[in-house]
């Protein structure tokens, strides 16, 4: 594979949308398929040697939701989820498991380019029809003020979705400290399950953007 190509895994037990995924991918010259697998252990059989980005499906006989994001993400590896659930809390808690991407299974193949494209530069995307459900609901946030500039670098690198350790990492803590930030972070803006607390980080982050 050359090294300007981005290197496509499909994990999709659907034959069909399995099979309109891999013509996608074929079809776009920046793009090389790896792999196209039914399920998430048929993918770890095969192994990710030149996957940079995986699209997942969140039902598989093997894994599902978060449960299956978490499987499969890995440090140079971004996962985009290509799912026919639409519900906020899908696409929060997907995110929130280490998600770079949302789209859903009614997404045009130009959507599909842009969003694996985004992923694999390090970025992020969500249909902006599914961005939606990630921007309602935050009227009662609390004020930028309420939270310290180390809360606030925290929240930023959440939406970005790092990890804790990633966190701890990029801003020499331990992660301990990590976690004590974030269960100020909590108390404060009443944000208790990781996933509300995601969505709430990616509404600063589209807040301070718009």
């Amino acid at each position: 594979m050359g090294s300007d190509l981005i290197g496509v895994a499909l994990i999709e037990d659907h034959p069909l949308y399995r099979q309109g995924l891999m013509h996608t991918v074929e079809a776009n010259p920046r793009f090389e398929l790896v792999a196209a697998a039914g399920s998430i252990g048929e993918m770890e059989a095969h192994g990710y040697v030149g996957v940079h980005v995986v699209l997942l499906d969140l039902h598989l006989p093997d894994g599902t939701g978060a449960d299956a994001v978490s499987r499969v993400s890995a440090p140079g590896r971004a996962v985009l989820v290509v799912s026919a659930s639409d519900d906020s809390v899908s696409v929060v808690d997907a995110i929130g498991a280490g998600a770079s991407g949302y789209l859903h299974k009614s997404c045009t193949a130009e959507e599909i380019a842009i969003a694996v494209t985004a992923v694999a530069s390090g970025g992020m995307y969500v249909s902006p029809v599914l961005a939606a459900y990630l921007l309602r609901d935050n009227k009662d946030r609390p004020s930028e003020e309420s939270l310290t500039p180390r809360e606030n670098e925290i929240l930023a690198l959440l939406a970005e979705g790092e990890t804790d350790a990633d966190i701890a990492k990029q801003l020499f803590l331990s992660i301990h400290t990590v976690h004590s930030h974030l269960d100020r972070i909590r108390d404060k803006t009443g944000q208790r399950r990781r996933a509300d607390l995601t969505r709430y980080a990616l509404q600063r982050k589209e807040d301070h953007h718009s």
